[in-house]
């Protein structure tokens, strides 16, 4: 296995990372997906490889796509909620993310969205709306006709619209919300928190089964501010609050010691949280461990 090939092959990893991850919603499976790709890429004969961002782009696809099929089968049976895996996005892993669009396609609000579509329709909106590629390169791809490529963005972007959430990413204003956030948390100001919350806030955690955490989704500010107070409370003397950017917006990472206990994004509306999304499970938290820890 040539150095050159390897070199050659890094030149392209963030971007098939991203393509990946915007794909699965998992690092793990993606950092996965991508040394597969590595390995079919080094064994390939060069002259079959014209356009080897291409090339890449579409054995990344369908590797995916696979995967995908198989994860619906897992999630089916999954304890509680289901959430993407966080990941910190400040250096640069998902790409860069200098518009409000770039961001809101990340955001797990987002990701959970994209959970909704058949893995083909995936696979057609985020190559369409995250790396921008036409229906002729869609449709090459995943081996469809430049109508079907259409048809199935049509659909994809109908069915995400109609739950979009409404994203605004205002980095001061989240800032203070978080922090706003941890403060009450801390002081058990459960009107604080009240104050800081929709009045059809949500609260989702995802345990997997590992940990213990709410099976279904929580609603309303009164529960979910008596809930966020409860855990800080019973966890408090234990725990420290990090503020790392997660998925494109202000997070807030919670260990216990050198641990990481969970991460939390937080989907803002009108100035105030909307959704909270809590990840605890400790398999979804290995990747976003190893960057913070890294960093």
């Amino acid at each position: 296995m040539s150095s050159a090939i390897a070199d050659e092959f890094e030149t392209h990893r963030p971007r098939l990372f991203g393509l990946a991850y915007r794909m699965l919603g998992s690092a793990d499976e993606a950092e996965d997906t991508v040394q597969d790709a590595y390995l079919r890429f080094s064994g390939a004969d060069r002259a079959d490889i014209e356009h080897p961002a291409a090339w890449l782009a579409k054995v990344v696809t369908n590797l995916c796509l696979n995967r995908l099929t198989s994860a619906r089968a897992r999630r089916e049976s999954y304890v509680g909620v289901w959430l993407p895996e966080p990941v910190v996005t400040s250096d640069g892993t998902l790409g860069p993310l200098e518009s409000a669009e770039q961001r809101e396609a990340v955001s797990l609000a987002m990701l959970v969205l994209l959970e909704r579509l058949s893995p083909t329709e995936r696979a057609v909106y985020v190559l369409r709306e995250a790396f921008g590629y036409g229906h002729r390169e869609i449709a090459d791809a995943l081996d469809l006709t430049e109508a079907n490529s259409r048809q199935l963005y049509r659909r994809a972007v109908r069915r995400v619209s109609e739950e979009r959430p409404r994203f605004e990413p205002v980095p001061e204003q989240q800032e203070e919300l978080v922090t706003s956030f941890i403060t009450a948390a801390r002081d058990g100001d459960l009107a604080g928190l009240e104050k800081l919350l929709t009045a059809d806030v949500t609260f989702s955690s995802d345990g997997g089964g590992k940990v213990r955490a709410a099976l279904r989704a929580v609603e309303g500010p009164d529960k979910v501010a008596r809930l966020v107070a409860g855990v800080v409370e019973r966890f408090t003397a234990g725990l420290a609050f990090t503020r790392p950017e997660v998925n494109g917006a202000q997070g807030l990472a919670v260990w216990d010691g050198d641990a990481l206990f969970g991460m939390v994004a937080f989907e803002v509306r009108d100035g105030l949280i909307s959704h909270v999304r809590a990840v605890m499970n400790p398999d979804k938290l290995n990747f976003a461990q190893r960057q913070l820890t890294h960093a």
